[in-house]
Order: structure tokens, then C-alpha cells, then sequence
């Protein structure tokens, strides 16, 4: 709607982000993300031989991974604004999920009976449900343009 009298304002945009500085952020995301996998893997691999060899040649390997798949990730995200979406609705799900489990909710007992966990199958299946789903509605949306 245009209405008399309102200026139209210059929208500002943000200067382009250079290449070290997207392989800095996805180093310092990498690093985050890998110091629960790497406790994880510590308390998993107490008085094995040669044990710290392999976790420094997996986290290598995750770093690279991460570096090669985060520019076609993140351009395919950016073009379908539904998968952002769906994104956010998986994290808020897995969070309400480990929140559950950390507060041991399965164990507590709501109206004379134990409420019980929610078995990871369900969680699992609803977010490849809404992928497929998702992935049909582009396809659908591709073939009409």
C-alpha cells in the first residue's frame, strides 16, 4: 500500500563477507560443536592405545567436511525459505526433546501414572516425514514455474 506523504527510506545492506572471514565463523562453529563430541569421546575411549590419534583425525576430518558442504548448504537454505523454517522448527524440537530428558520428565508421575520417555523413533520419523514432504512441495512448486 503507498501512502502520500510517506519518503520511501534506502534500505542499508550489509558489505559482502570475505572468504576467511565464512571459513573463520564455520572454524569457530566447527570448534563448538566438537567439544561435546569430543568429551563424548574421551569418556568412550578411557585407556585405549593410540585413542587421541583417531579423535584429532576425526575432528580434522568433521573441519573438512564442514568447510567443503557449508557453502552448497547454506546457499541451497538461503533459496528456500521453507527449509529455514523447518529447520527451526526441527532445533526447537530436538531442544524441548533434551530439555525433557535432562529434567527426567519420563520418570515423573501425572495423574497417578509415570508420564514415560518419548521413544527417539517418533522424533526421528516425524522430521523425515516433514522432509519428504517438504522435498514433494518443491518439486511441486519447480514443475508449476
Amino acid at each position: 500500500v503507498d501512502h502520500k506523504g510517506e519518503e520511501e527510506k534506502e534500505l542499508k545492506t550489509s558489505p559482502a563477507k570475505s572468504f576467511g572471514n565464512v571459513i573463520f565463523q564455520i572454524l569457530l562453529i566447527d570448534l563448538i560443536f566438537s567439544v561435546d563430541s569430543i568429551l563424548t569421546a574421551v569418556g568412550m575411549t578411557n585407556g585405549l592405545e593410540g585413542a587421541l590419534y583417531i579423535m584429532v583425525a576425526a575432528v580434522v576430518i568433521s573441519v573438512g567436511v564442514m568447510m567443503l558442504f557449508a557453502v552448497p548448504v547454506g546457499t541451497f537454505v538461503n533459496n528456500n525459505p521453507s527449509i529455514q523454517i523447518l529447520g527451526l522448527a526441527f532445533l526447537i524440537l530436538i531442544g524441548f526433546m533434551l530439555i525433557t530428558e535432562s529434567m527426567h520428565l519420563s520418570e515423573a508421575i501425572l495423574v497417578g501414572q509415570t508420564v514415560g520417555a518419548v521413544p527417539k523413533a517418533y522424533l526421528y520419523f516425524a522430521i523425515a516425514f516433514s522432509l519428504g514432504i517438504e522435498f514433494l512441495n518443491m518439486k511441486m512448486r519447480k514443475k508449476k514455474k
